[in-house]
């Protein structure tokens, strides 16, 4: 109980003020002295209880004067700590809120947030760093020193030191702000500027030097039908000029109304003016120049190199970070995209300080621009203008790279688009539209997205996993009737040669299946190796580079699917079963690959072994300067065979196209060219029509040129050996001999482009 009451802790100030503050203290001193009193009367006497203690009425304390309240006011460096803090994290309300009532006179609440967002944006400001360095209170005023560093995109960091005056009014500290509390250079209305120094985007070049995509001039060429007055020397004079073919020309208008202007296509300026006197000497001919991103001949593998448009919305602010101011068109897909930082080159810059009258009052900082770095690919623009036009108005792909570095020689994806329309400055760009609302989808990459069932063309890791297993050899024998059973009556599957209505293979032995492409014979291996264990196929798949990335990282890919039980069992919720091994053994059921996964692995299989990752890129470097990234082969792997299995794998691929009852032989009859691949013709569940592959190597071993690894995919046309398989001899003509010495099965002369679909 005296604990309680001997606490000497004086009442808080309440509403009324300091005058009742002190009244309360001068009663509670009162009581607290009789207290005290009555207390040493009580010990004094040695009473065992004073309960009953009642002091006497005369016991008066002496007066004492009550001390005057000193006025109790928060830290200055409080406030000015929490402006800086709501500064740094672009707080510019709760900035404003701790302005002075003068300071909010002066300037609204509006005006104050576009005076710190204008700093942001004219300076490429990212990101504000602020600290208190000392503060000086006098009576009610207070100036407080802070440090502010202000981190650009551009320009460095701006460092300044600024004194930030305070006022106490109204029971708080608020700032006394002015301009000259962001930088001392921005006092009296100042404004930044910061004047761009920007490098002109570099080139993107083939292997050979050629331009891919250049900075410069083109022409939009289109027409107008109802101005054409010689028809015939129209299409011949823009045909050579273009690369197209008089009917693709023609077709463009066709359907136009007269008095229409027709996009038909672009051209280099140069490439123009070579032929001036004839396109302007024809009626309906529309040129039109423009400075432009030029991609020569309507796009060299456009899939490969991508295009370039607008900054997404969604990705300003990292573009912004990097020195863009936002307006810029920059690479969105492949190589362009792959390659911004080396083709834009870095960008520099002068920071200003301007009057409201335009007149510099301050530089602030600058920085200079770094050069741009042209792009130098593995691709050989000629053979992939070839493999383009072969594959004319097919969909499907074709690619070509080296055995023995992993350099891609060719991609070529039809349908496909011109990224020249991309530019809006372009006068033809009008018919973008009609390319992104194609359902043949131009701007997919099918060699690298595209994820297909390989078919036939997946008994290549299949027979390595029946050799692996030891539970097969060369000389193991299997009777094809054309009719596989061993699931039951139910289950029945039948051989190709069943469907061609040829006699079934006989006993054969393993090299054999695969030069024939026996499909029982695969399917009792597939059998065989779900007895001992259901996922040992897909596991050696993936040690193909089936089902896995191929990191080829400088455009995008697809990794396919390589299912095993655990997958089945989670994707589907479904258990493994024998029939799924048995359907996995022909390349079919949920087994996806992209031709750019089955092309490294042909490719390890001509090479030795090793898996070497696809790349388009030989070397970056700036103008006239040393590269500053040169190819090099990289590894990814090794086929999981030894020397000898991987000897009996070529020799079945040798068979395919060289043996008298190979899938392909029929191609090949009299082909001076060695070659060895394997044919596959894929069911596709979504069409009647299956998928046609080819996918080989040479083995020409000549000085002169590498061999080449070449895979065809031709979707939703029919067999393997009569699309595919022709399209890889026509693409092994070109490469090696110059030009095509034989026709293709739909060509009635040279170079003509399929259309519909070809009868072999």
């Amino acid at each position: 109980m005296w604990s309680i009451w001997t606490q000497n802790t004086p009442p808080q100030p309440g509403p009324a003020g300091p005058g009742r503050l002190a009244r309360s203290r001068s009663r509670w001193r009162a009581i607290h002295v009789r207290l005290k009193l009555g207390l040493q009367v009580c010990l004094a006497l040695s009473l065992a209880s004073c309960s009953a203690l009642a002091l006497p009425a005369t016991v008066t304390p002496a007066p004492t004067a009550a001390p005057s309240p000193t006025p109790v006011t928060p830290s200055p460096e409080g406030a000015a700590a929490a402006f800086l803090e709501a500064w740094t994290q672009g707080d510019y309300a709760g900035m404003y809120s701790l302005l002075s009532p003068l300071s909010q006179d002066a300037v609204s609440l509006a005006d104050f947030e576009a005076r710190y967002e204008d700093l942001v944006r004219s300076g490429g400001i990212l990101a504000v760093e602020a600290k208190i360095l000392s503060a000086l209170k006098t009576g009610a005023s207070a100036q407080v020193l802070y440090e502010v560093s202000l981190r650009t995109a551009i320009v460095g960091t701006i460092v300044r030191k600024i004194e930030m005056p305070l006022v106490y009014t109204a029971d708080r500290w608020a700032v006394a702000w002015t301009d000259g509390l962001i930088l001392p250079e921005l006092a009296g209305g100042n404004t930044l500027n910061l004047e761009y120094a920007v490098p002109a985007r570099a080139n993107l070049y083939d292997r050979n030097g050629l331009g891919l995509a250049v900075q410069g001039e083109a022409v939009a060429i289109g027409v107008q039908p109802n101005q054409i007055t010689d028809e015939a020397a129209l299409l011949r004079v823009l045909s050579a000029l273009l690369r197209l073919k008089p009917e693709a020309i023609k077709a463009k208008y066709a359907n136009a109304q007269p008095d229409w202007y027709v996009p038909i296509g672009q051209a280099a300026t140069e490439d123009v003016q070579a032929r001036f006197d004839q396109l302007t000497g024809l009626g309906g001919v529309i040129l039109t120049r423009y400075t432009t991103r030029y991609y020569p001949y309507g796009g060299v593998a456009p899939q490969v190199l991508g295009y370039m448009a607008g900054i997404p919305a969604s990705e300003l602010a990292e573009y912004r970070a990097r020195g863009y101011t936002g307006d810029e068109r920059v690479g969105l897909a492949g190589l362009e995209a792959w390659g911004e930082p080396y083709l834009a080159g870095a960008r520099g810059g002068t920071l200003y300080a301007v009057t409201p009258g335009g007149q510099v009052a301050a530089k602030l900082a600058e920085s200079a621009p770094q050069p741009s770095q042209a792009i130098y690919t593995t691709l050989d623009r000629s053979l992939q203008l070839e493999a383009q036009s072969v594959l004319g108005d097919f969909t499907g792909s074709i690619t070509i790279l080296d055995p023995a570095t992993g350099e891609v020689l060719a991609l070529a994806s039809s349908p496909s688009f011109d990224p020249n329309l991309f530019d809006p400055t372009n006068r033809n760009s009008a018919a973008l539209a009609a390319v992104l609302e194609d359902e043949g989808r131009p701007l997919l990459n099918r060699a690298a997205q595209g994820a297909y069932p390989p078919g036939s063309v997946f008994k290549i890791p299949m027979m390595a996993a029946a050799l692996m297993s030891g539970l097969y050899t060369r000389e193991s024998t299997y009777t094809c009737s054309g009719v596989w059973n061993t699931l039951g009556p139910t289950a029945v599957k039948y051989d190709w040669t069943v469907s061609y209505g040829v006699a079934p293979h006989g006993t054969i032995n393993l090299v054999e299946a695969l030069a024939y492409s026996c499909d029982p014979y695969f399917y009792t291996i597939a059998y065989d190796l779900y007895q001992s264990d259901p996922a040992f196929v897909a596991e050696v798949a993936r040690e193909f580079g089936l089902g896995v990335y191929t990191e080829i990282g400088q455009m995008a890919e697809a990794e396919g699917l390589m299912p095993d039980p655990a997958w089945k069992l989670a994707n589907v919720g479904e258990e493994w079963t024998p029939g799924d091994s048995v359907n996995m053994g022909i390349g079919q059921g949920y087994v996806l690959a992209t031709p750019l996964q089955i092309a490294q692995m042909m490719g390890a299989v001509r090479n030795g072994g090793t898996l070497l990752r696809p790349q388009v890129v030989h070397h970056i470097a700036p103008p006239g300067g040393e590269p500053t990234m040169t190819f090099e082969p990289i590894v990814n792997g090794r086929l999981p065979v030894t020397d000898e299995q991987l000897a009996i794998l070529r020799e079945g691929l040798d068979g395919v196209v060289n043996w008298p009852d190979g899938t392909a032989r029929h191609v090949f009859p009299t082909f001076e060219i060695p070659v060895a691949g394997k044919t596959g013709t894929a069911e596709d569940p979504g069409s009647g029509a299956p998928h046609a592959w080819f996918a080989g190597y040479t083995e020409a071993n000549r000085s002169d040129k590498p061999d080449i690894v070449v895979v065809v995919m031709i979707e939703n046309i029919g067999e393997g050996s009569d699309f595919a398989a022709p399209i890889f001899k026509r693409m092994v003509e070109i490469y090696f001999l110059g030009r095509a010495y034989s026709l293709l099965p739909w060509e009635s002369e040279f170079g003509q482009a399929p259309a519909g679909t070809p009868e072999p």
